[in-house]
């Protein structure tokens, strides 16, 4: 039998660049959640770069749960989705990097899928991301 996941992600950055975070949700192909995880990337990373890294960590984290499976990849980015589909180049140095290092995680499986998605088909994903920015910037220094 074929292991087969779902995983909706979404990167996102306030200034682009500025403060970036990723969301994932990863779920069995019945849709039931088996993992939701968020991560703050740091002060300085576009938004086409932190979509490659939530990419990245899913894969990871995919890597885990559906070994060698097929896995159907869910974004609201259509740059993402298109690069990696072979429609769009990619152009950019940075996304260059990123975009290796995706084609060789989708080795860790037999079958990655990408599929773009309306924004409020991924309103998941996009909270996580959210979150992980809201965590760490609205963090004030302590004064006393």
């Amino acid at each position: 039998m074929k292991t087969v996941g779902k995983v909706y992600i979404n990167g996102a950055s306030r200034g682009n660049p500025g403060p970036a975070g990723i969301g994932i949700v990863i779920s069995d192909s019945e849709g039931r959640v088996l993992r939701e995880h968020y991560e703050y990337l740091g002060p300085n990373f576009t938004s086409n770069q932190a979509e490659y890294m939530a990419l990245i960590k899913a894969l990871e984290l995919c890597s885990l749960i559906f070994p060698k499976g097929t896995i159907h990849v869910f974004s609201d980015s259509e740059l993402l989705i298109k690069q990696l589909m072979g429609l769009y180049r990619v152009r950019s140095p940075n996304l260059k990097r990123l975009f290796r290092e995706v084609k060789r995680k989708e080795k860790l499986f037999n079958k990655v899928v990408y599929h773009h998605i309306s924004r409020e088909n991924n309103v998941k994903a996009d909270r996580l991301a959210s979150k992980a920015i809201d965590e760490n910037v609205n963090k004030q220094p302590q004064t006393s």
